[in-house]
């Protein structure tokens, strides 16, 4: 079962790390008057996330780390959807980092159940 769990700590970090690829095309294109708050703030939460989720991969003590991440990840989520309400990113690419969101929330939801 190790090698199973092995695995989703492994997808749930190289998903989190697609989501820096994605923001940081987006975030470069933000209006100005919003990119250097906004969207730098976005990144470094998801810097952060990634950071976190490492950490947890290596060690037992796990939980507050797991913790701190879906703590992030609801951060994020109302980051996201503030840079689409003040139109910094499109409906469509809200849609995607929403459902990429949950997914990665999933997948430490389900690590943390898992007895991290």
């Amino acid at each position: 079962m190790a090698g199973h769990r092995d695995h989703e700590e492994l997808v749930v970090i190289t998903k989190t790390y697609d989501l820096i690829l994605w923001s940081c095309h987006h975030t470069s294109r933000f209006p100005r008057n919003h990119r250097f708050v906004l969207g730098e703030r976005i990144e470094r939460h998801l810097y952060e996330l990634l950071e976190t989720l490492i950490q947890a991969k290596y060690t037992r003590q796990r939980q507050e780390l797991l913790a701190q991440a879906n703590r992030r990840l609801e951060t994020l989520r109302f980051q996201m959807r503030l840079s689409k309400d003040l139109q910094c990113i499109k409906l469509n690419s809200y849609h995607f980092v929403a459902n990429a969101l949950d997914e990665v929330g999933r997948l430490v939801g389900g690590w943390l159940k898992s007895g991290a």
